[in-house]
């Protein structure tokens, strides 16, 4: 057994957002360090919450000189932080400061109305009439958006307020003005107000006690607009659009609105694609290009749990489990959300990046249990996540704090002083080690877009224990080595490309060529027998002795040995006969104290929500795996 293994290093520790939500005590905060390290937390994220006593506004000296206070006990400790670039959420406002700094930066979008603007900031894209006769006008304007704000409105949020759950309770915040982020120049003010002001007062700890920066749900329209149905766009948007689809949009601008225009799904979906585009070039690259020059890692996740094109542009990529999403039984494999870990670990192996992060647990709701916190943890590892972000530990829960996207996982919460807690930040810190700068065992790719993965395709291979990646289509054209028997995508080999119908287009065909001519594109509807095709072309990574569709399996090789977890992800227990892969030495370890089982019963039984995880060398290892 790897002594790394035994004993992983701070950096695989719970990274959990430390939501500094109340007049802040410097004496306290030491002491919330010192007990979060007690308990096995060795990294967090510095997040400043609704709540916050206002002579700590966002940027203020007063902030930075308590975050320098618990940054230099953090390096004292050997503890990272993550900095958190927003006064809450969503990222690119730096708390309103963008737009105070600069009113022309302001979030823009398009409205439909049914007359000329009278005012000179509102610009006309389209006047004319609609299918029906009717005629419009298509502007581009402010939006009058907004973001979450980290103060209350005077007179609220001392005391709490009755109601019938947490999210009836919340007090009034402020609101603070978004940012266009689909201007250039509004996101590179973002960037030097909040990055490069960062960079001025800890850069001494970049890459060190600091290695990285959580950006969160950027959002094109903001949010809080008053205006009715508007669109995501910017002054100069058309331009972009037209660009990018290589014709002219204008006469299809009714059709973002209007469902009996002519061709309208696919001129909307075509607008869509053009817009994430745009995010990507003006938000994600200036980010991720200002991180990478400053010797920290951009972190965080998207807006959307599909959005594996933006990941790209992250070198940690991420994702975000919230509101109940995932759970036992069918939330963990059905619905968008139920992509997402896969989506970040995908990026991650294919880019060659060493960490891929999930924050989880937000919004949960108050009465959320443990062991649904430990399930959601390691239904994110079984799937590849190596950065665990809990969501989140309250400095405070004073009045209608606690009523912030709940529950409080950190000091105010029910198992803070129950031993099972550090069992399991151990256990998490170890399964994070096992997925980092390791190879998956994995032959199989699902087809992807960069904001639009499939969900059915994913099933059928989980219920199967078949590992696979998400695999963006534009890797067949630009970096993907394709021949008749295999895809190559950075360090990974895939026999079998899995594919639904939307996602199969005459770019992809002509890419795969004969890779696809000699049957190893599955496009399941296209197949009378795809589960029976699916096992005839993809080995699971366990064979069991009957179907198992609860059971999920990773097997990874790592430092020359190989490493599985088995995890069931049902509501009832299971009783597994499963036949482990030959030429390993297998042996099974407990992840919550490192050791070795001394008596692994046949056959397995795994109750609800409960991780196995077993080693030994491998006679023939996977090839070695570099990582940025």
């Amino acid at each position: 057994m790897s002594n790394s293994f035994a004993t992983p290093d701070a950096r695989f520790s719970p990274t959990p957002f430390w939501f500094w939500n109340d007049d802040l005590e410097p004496e306290r905060l030491l002491a919330q360090v010192a007990e979060f390290q007690a308990r096995g937390i060795e990294a967090f994220v510095i997040h400043p919450r609704i709540g916050l006593n206002r002579r700590f506004g966002f940027l203020s000296r007063e902030l930075l000189d308590l975050m320098r206070l618990v940054i230099e006990e953090a390096a004292r400790r050997g503890i990272r932080v993550v900095l958190y670039d927003e006064a809450m959420y969503p990222s690119g406002s730096a708390g309103g400061r963008v737009v105070a700094e600069n009113p022309a930066h302001a979030c823009r979008g398009l409205i439909l109305q049914d007359a000329p603007p009278d005012d000179p900031d509102h610009h006309v894209l389209y006047a004319g009439p609609t299918r029906s006769g009717r005629p419009v006008w298509i502007v581009d304007r402010p939006l009058k958006s907004a973001i979450r704000g980290v103060h209350f409105l005077d007179g609220f949020g001392d005391e709490r307020t009755p109601g019938s759950d947490w999210m009836s309770r919340r007090a009034p915040e402020e609101h603070p003005p978004a940012t266009d982020l689909l201007n250039p120049e509004a996101v590179a003010s973002f960037i030097r107000i909040v990055y490069q002001r960062f960079h001025d007062e800890f850069g001494e700890h970049f890459g060190k006690t600091i290695p990285a920066i959580f950006t969160d749900e950027p959002y094109v329209m903001g949010r809080f607009s008053p205006l009715k149905n508007p669109r995501p766009g910017t002054t100069d948007i058309l331009e972009h659009v037209n660009a990018f689809l290589n014709y002219d949009f204008t006469p299809h601008l009714p059709t973002l609105w209007l469902d009996n225009e002519p061709n309208a799904i696919h001129h909307r979906e075509n607008y869509r694609r053009a817009i994430q585009h745009r995010l990507g070039q003006t938000y994600y690259q200036q980010l991720g290009e200002w991180c990478a020059g400053h010797g920290v890692a951009l972190t965080g996740h998207p807006e959307g749990n599909e959005d594996l094109g933006h990941l790209r542009h992250f070198q940690w990529p991420g994702q975000d489990v919230i509101l109940g999403d995932i759970r036992q039984g069918e939330p963990a494999v059905t619905g968008v959300p139920s992509v997402q870990a896969k989506c970040a670990a995908s990026v991650a192996i294919h880019l060659g990046r060493d960490r891929n992060a999930n924050e989880f647990m937000g919004a949960y709701g108050e009465n959320t249990s443990f062991d649904l916190y430990r399930f959601v943890a390691r239904w994110l590892v079984v799937r590849g996540c190596n950065l665990l972000v809990p969501h989140a530990f309250f400095y405070s829960v004073r009045g209608a704090r606690i009523d912030d996207c709940p529950p409080d996982l950190g000091p105010h919460s029910p198992w803070w002083n129950d031993s099972a807690l550090i069992g399991f930040h151990r256990e998490m810190r170890r399964l994070c080690w096992v997925n980092h700068a390791s190879l998956p065992r994995c032959r199989v790719a699902v087809l992807g877009s960069a904001d639009r993965l499939p969900i059915k395709a994913a099933r059928l291979l989980f219920e199967r224990q078949i590992d696979f990646h998400y695999v963006e289509d534009r890797h067949l054209w630009t970096n993907a080595v394709i021949d008749a028997d295999c895809i190559r995508v950075g360090p990974m080999t895939y026999d079998l490309l899995v594919a639904e119908e939307a996602w199969i287009h005459p770019r992809v065909e002509s890419a795969l060529g004969a890779f696809a001519e000699s049957g190893r594109l599955m496009i399941l509807e296209r197949e009378p027998d795809p589960t029976g095709r699916m096992s005839e072309r993809a080995a699971p990574v366990v064979a069991t002795a009957k179907p198992e569709p609860w059971l999920r399996a990773r097997l990874v090789d790592k430092d020359g040995a190989a490493w599985l977890m088995l995890f069931n992800e049902g509501e009832v227990t299971i009783s597994p006969t499963v036949i482990f892969p030959e030429g390993v030495d297998w042996q099974e370890l407990d992840p919550t104290t490192g050791e070795v089982v001394k008596d692994t019963k046949i056959p397995l039984v795994l109750t609800s929500g409960e991780l196995r995880l077993f080693s030994g060398r491998a006679a023939t290892p996977l090839a070695a795996v570099s990582f940025q």
